[in-house]
């Protein structure tokens, strides 16, 4: 594991390095299936052992990491069994999300999605992968929050967590990435139009579209597996 080193302020530091750590796990620089490896993390992010252990525990609570008696953390690793399993579940969840959030969502929190929707076409067009899906990321949270049920929020926060980092290898893909974009643009307009059918429609067919990209990105990497 390499990379530049990161200076964490003291106040709330546990928090942070769960930020910086769930970062490194979402874009792959902590591969599915490897060990967090405590002396380099602590040398990487500067931090002693005590809030690495606490952040850690915060990761293994959203679902990230999983905790082994013997062997420590390691880095959650869906097979295409889970995969499905998961997304079926996150389908339903989005198209609920997005069905409430076109019935309930106000203008305030409309002109906010658009504001995250312009900021985010712009890193897609530098190509800027990170701060793309963090502004999707956003979004989709905002589509939730839209919704105004804690329950639904609470359980999608808790499903989506298994599935950021293939929903981030998901948008690797240049076509796949340019029609991403283009189902964001139809969720705004479903959300303008007040129109939960629309919205139920296209929040479906998007995490569709994310599943088939990610179980052809999975059987991709068995041949290379086998070969290890």
């Amino acid at each position: 594991m390499s990379a530049e080193v990161i200076s964490i302020p003291r106040a709330g530091l546990h928090e942070q390095v769960a930020t910086r750590l769930r970062q490194m796990l979402v874009e792959g620089a902590i591969a599915p299936g490897a060990k967090l490896n405590e002396r380099e993390l602590c040398e990487l992010l500067q931090v002693s052992r005590t809030p690495l252990r606490e952040a850690i525990k915060m990761l293994a609570a959203e679902g990230l990491v999983e905790l082994l008696p013997h062997r420590g953390a390691i880095a959650v690793a869906l097979d295409e069994r889970a995969v499905r399993d998961t997304f079926e579940v996150m389908g339903g969840l989005e198209a609920l999300s997005g069905e409430l959030a076109a019935q309930r969502i106000t203008d305030e929190e409309l002109a906010e999605m658009r504001a995250m929707h312009y900021e985010m076409l712009a890193a897609y067009t530098r190509r800027d992968l990170s701060a793309y899906y963090r502004l999707n990321a956003q979004i989709h949270r905002a589509i939730n929050a839209a919704a105004k049920n804690p329950v639904l929020s609470a359980t999608y926060d808790r499903i989506n967590a298994r599935l950021q980092a293939l929903r981030f290898r998901s948008n690797q893909d240049g076509a796949k990435w340019k029609n991403a974009v283009r189902e964001h643009e139809q969720m705004l307009e479903a959300l303008a139009a007040r129109d939960p059918a629309a919205m139920r429609k296209v929040l479906a067919s998007h995490l569709k579209n994310k599943l088939d990209v990610v179980l052809e990105l999975l059987h991709k990497q068995e041949p290379a597996r086998k070969d290890a």
